[in-house]
């Protein structure tokens, strides 16, 4: 089937359409199955699926497409991998300078820094993702109901589960 114009298989309405979402589909992969490297590789899968399949998709369904294509990818490379966190990508705050704040208060910083690294990388992979698209992100609920195709109630509940798990766990420790 030929690719018609005024669709998605324009180029530049393609090359508008992936500067619009890449970006923002490779972060949502990369905090929900917790791997840099395979986020870009699936965005460009993802993005490549849409190109030879863009005859069949029409443009207002493209975003869904596209993250229904990368989510499918991501979960058949992941099934069995334990997601985790890297250290220096939860960080929520810049390193203070040693002479403005106390060692006792850098080393206490520090542990609980560890501590809520610890609490996240243990809460189950949908609350993980919803905590960090929304406090890393700064992502509203609805935007996150949206790419993840749930209700924007569901996505308040995970967050609520999550940020209890996290109280429990730092209050535990």
């Amino acid at each position: 089937m030929p690719k018609i114009n005024n669709s998605i298989c324009e180029e530049s309405r393609f090359a508008s359409f992936f500067k619009e979402q890449a970006r923002f589909l490779r972060d949502y992969l990369y905090y929900k199955f917790g791997d840099r490297e395979q986020a870009e590789d699936i965005v460009q899968e993802a993005f490549v699926k849409l190109w030879d399949n863009c005859d069949q998709v029409m443009p207002e369904k493209a975003k869904s497409y596209l993250y229904t294509v990368a989510n499918n990818l991501s979960i058949s490379v992941k099934r069995h991998e334990q997601v985790k966190m890297k250290h220096a990508d939860i960080t929520m705050y810049q390193q203070k300078s040693a002479s403005a704040e106390s060692p006792e208060f850098l080393l206490l910083e520090k542990e609980y820094m560890q501590r809520l690294e610890s609490a996240i990388s243990k809460l189950p992979d949908r609350q993980r993702e919803v905590y960090l698209l929304n406090r890393i992100e700064k992502k509203t609920y609805k935007e996150i109901a949206e790419v993840s195709n749930v209700s924007v109630k569901a996505i308040e509940k995970l967050m609520h589960k999550a940020l209890a798990k996290i109280r429990l766990s730092l209050e535990d420790e």
